[in-house]
């Protein structure tokens, strides 16, 4: 858990999150939407597919991120616990 945490403490991680849940995308199609370089960005990439919040799929020639919703829901539950009154 701490690994997510870690990840999305960036808020140029954050970004990419938020461009992969409108769709898939190409690692090449990211960085057009930045102004920090390709290794940058595909170091941000790494980070979160360290910390399980996307997946990489190869597609001939292209590496496809997509947001991984499954790590998401269980970020959401841990918090909901917190949300609960114990008595």
């Amino acid at each position: 858990m701490n690994s997510v945490f870690k990840a999305l403490n960036d808020p140029t991680r954050r970004e990419i999150l938020e461009l992969l849940q409108q769709r898939d995308m190409t690692a090449g199609e990211i960085v057009d939407q930045f102004t920090i370089s390709g290794p940058s960005i595909s170091h941000h990439l790494d980070l979160l597919k360290q910390a399980g919040l996307v997946n990489a799929e190869k597609e001939g020639q292209y590496i496809y991120y997509s947001l991984n919703t499954t790590v998401v829901d269980e970020i959401m539950k841990w918090f909901l616990q917190f949300k609960t009154k114990k008595k």
